[in-house]
């Protein structure tokens, strides 16, 4: 029961397995998100006055609109997309509170709605009333793909229609307005915003409804035709087909490939398939940043050049991790290939999770990888000091969201076996063509890279793969199977699946050992910004430096000396229970320059000698939770 559920005739190598997290990292994470972080939602929407423009538009209240902009309502559906999640498979008494919360705002939703199924406050209460008149900025699809995926999961989640009727009302009316040249619709446009492409496709999954998919088809298929004046900030400077990079607005980007991989899965077309294996490729070549971010501009929110990778002005917009997840999770289910869920990994501990601070009750926006010493910050959407809220609230409800439904991108299935795309302590069940196979697991990932698998269900008499996904970073492992050790010369990973296959019987064990080793990685030469630097690794964390555990001088001086050890060492005591990594550094001295900050090339270096620094580093996500002040991944060599 999750976001994504290709349907029964589609084209993909492996279908969503259900897990349920039981305890361990993700665990706490996810219980900070429901406890704090989804129950405070509907104060933050009061409080920001989109619940208010509901009201008005439902005539239940009087008023004018509130807000910046003319996505708000999103707002609204993501919170009741995160909520609905939290509430799947809980009882009244574990949720009564939330789930009466949910079904107000449901309510409140279905009143506002228009008779002819149209619903946007802004243009209802600020423009007259008219429609689709300004795609580009408008966001009313976009808007309205947030309402229907907010739809689904109410409906999977609590089996309830009254939002999910809702969705397909409005979608039923997109789908009156919306067609191409020919199709006696009125309007051939798209919104400036992608979205609505991937509500649709899993609305059609939903309901079954061809016409939902055939929509979604139309509207991928016209983006890059001028239709919002031929940028590539809205993907619309080249048709998607003949795409070679990934270009423009980075949660848009990201969104359409979605999309796009959607349709391959549902039609089985074969082009849309290689392009977003293309783009994909792409992006990941020239255009990630360690640990997963995405976005080198603040300017319209850019891509940027291939290895433009800053680090102070790295924009890494929370909600661009967000749906790198969403789509590299749908290339995994449709290709079966791991590097989709090691990219995965990579961005829920680092990219993403950085975007919510422990307590769960303050955000990032933008990520960067470093904030310098004497940094004056800029506040609002930009800050890199961790926020209450947004005048432009996108990032928050889409952590919750995905929090929320964390369970549903960890494991899949196939008529042959079970793949374990991320490990957590908890159950994971999968179906052999009908036939269920269950394994539990127990595991302190990322701390310890022990992770122990029990057999729980299995058929008697069939034989089944079991795949364990070998991370892309991992240097050695071990695996034992029925009291039997093998090496990673014994058993080899093929296209990153360790595959173990046999007739299984209940409390078979299998214990995987994957090595967390210290690390230190450098970039490609072609990354301009950390050339001559190394960023310090351990297991899937990308680890970082903050100014709280370096008094005395800052961190823009400081060196790491590469050939010195890397220790590691858990505290439980500090930032909620991590590993911190160790090394040896030392302070550049300072020397006065005047009002040149410039020297010859082969100018001397001061006769001072450096002042050796026992850097301590901690995992990226948790940075900024204690103090404001200066970071950095990327550490200078020399």
């Amino acid at each position: 029961m999750g976001p994504v559920r290709p349907g029964p005739d589609a084209k993909a190598a492996f279908a969503p397995a259900a897990v349920e997290v039981r305890g361990g990292f993700w665990s706490t994470r996810r219980r900070v998100n429901g406890r704090t972080s989804i129950p405070q939602g509907p104060e933050l929407l009061e409080s920001a006055g989109n619940l208010n423009n509901l009201r008005v538009v439902a005539g239940l209240a009087q008023g004018e609109f509130q807000g910046a902009y003319p996505f708000v309502d999103s707002d609204v559906y993501k919170w009741l997309e995160a909520a609905s999640w939290q509430l799947a498979g809980r009882t009244p008494e574990e949720d009564g509170p939330l789930a009466a919360e949910v079904e107000r705002i449901v309510s409140l939703v279905a009143v506002a709605q228009q008779p002819d199924g149209y619903l946007n406050t802004w243009f209802q209460l600020l423009k007259g009333g008219e429609r689709y008149q300004d795609l580009r900025w408008g966001h009313e699809l976009y808007c309205a793909g947030h309402l229907i995926q907010a739809a689904v999961a109410h409906h999977r989640a609590t089996g309830r229609r009254e939002l999910l009727d809702v969705a397909v009302k409005f979608a039923d009316h997109i789908d009156s307005v919306f067609g191409p040249p020919g199709s006696g619709k009125p309007i051939d446009g798209v919104d400036g915003h992608p979205e609505v492409e991937t509500a649709l496709v899993e609305l059609y999954r939903e309901t079954g409804e061809r016409r939902y998919l055939d929509l979604a088809g139309y509207f991928v298929d016209r983006f890059g035709h001028g239709l919002l004046g031929g940028e590539a900030y809205c993907q619309d400077r080249v048709p998607l087909r003949e795409a070679t990079d990934v270009e423009g607005h980075a949660v848009r980007q990201l969104y359409l490939l979605a999309a796009a991989t959607d349709l391959a899965t549902e039609n089985g077309d074969a082009e849309l398939r290689a392009v977003t294996e293309r783009l994909w490729a792409a992006m990941t070549a020239a255009k990630t940043h360690l640990t997963g971010g995405l976005g080198a501009h603040h300017d319209e929110e850019d891509f940027g050049d291939p290895y433009e990778l800053p680090n102070e002005r790295a924009y890494c917009e929370t909600c661009a991790a967000i749906a790198s997840i969403q789509w590299s999770w749908r290339m995994a289910l449709l290709t079966g290939d791991t590097r989709y869920s090691d990219l995965i990994e990579r961005t829920l501990f680092n990219g993403f999770l950085a975007g919510v601070s422990l307590d769960g009750e303050r955000w990032l926006y933008v990520n960067p990888l470093q904030v310098r010493d004497g940094h004056t910050d800029p506040g609002g959407d930009q800050s890199a000091r961790r926020t209450r809220w947004f005048r432009c609230a996108c990032c928050p409800p889409n952590v919750m969201r995905l929090l929320a439904s964390l369970e549903h991108y960890l494991a899949s299935s196939d008529g042959s076996g079970l793949q374990i795309h991320q490990y957590v302590t908890g159950r994971y069940t999968g179906d052999l063509g009908g036939t269920p196979v269950a394994v539990s697991a127990e595991t302190d990932y990322p701390w310890q890279g022990t992770i122990a698998f029990t057999v729980e269900e299995t058929p008697a008499d069939r034989p089944w793969t079991f795949s364990l996904r070998i991370p892309q970073w991992c240097g050695t492992y071990r695996v034992r199977c029925a009291d039997t050790a093998y090496d990673e010369t014994d058993a080899p990973v093929t296209d990153g699946w360790l595959r173990l296959e046999r007739t299984w019987s209940p409390g078979d064990r299998v214990v995987l050992e994957l090595s967390l080793a210290p690390r230190l990685t450098a970039a490609d030469p072609r990354v301009d910004a950390v050339r001559g630097c190394v960023a310090i690794e351990r297991g899937p964390l990308v680890y970082c430096l903050e100014g709280v555990d370096h008094p005395g001088g800052g961190l823009d001086d400081i060196v790491l000396d590469p050939g010195g050890p890397l220790a590691d060492e858990h505290r439980p005591d500090l930032l909620g229970g991590v590993t911190t990594v160790t090394a040896s550094g030392h302070r550049r001295p300072r020397t006065e320059t005047g009002w040149w900050p410039y020297a010859p090339a082969d100018a001397q270096a001061p006769a001072t000698e450096p002042a050796p620094v026992e850097l301590t580093a901690v995992p990226y996500y948790a940075w900024a939770n204690r103090q404001d002040g200066s970071m950095r991944v990327w550490l200078p060599t020399h």
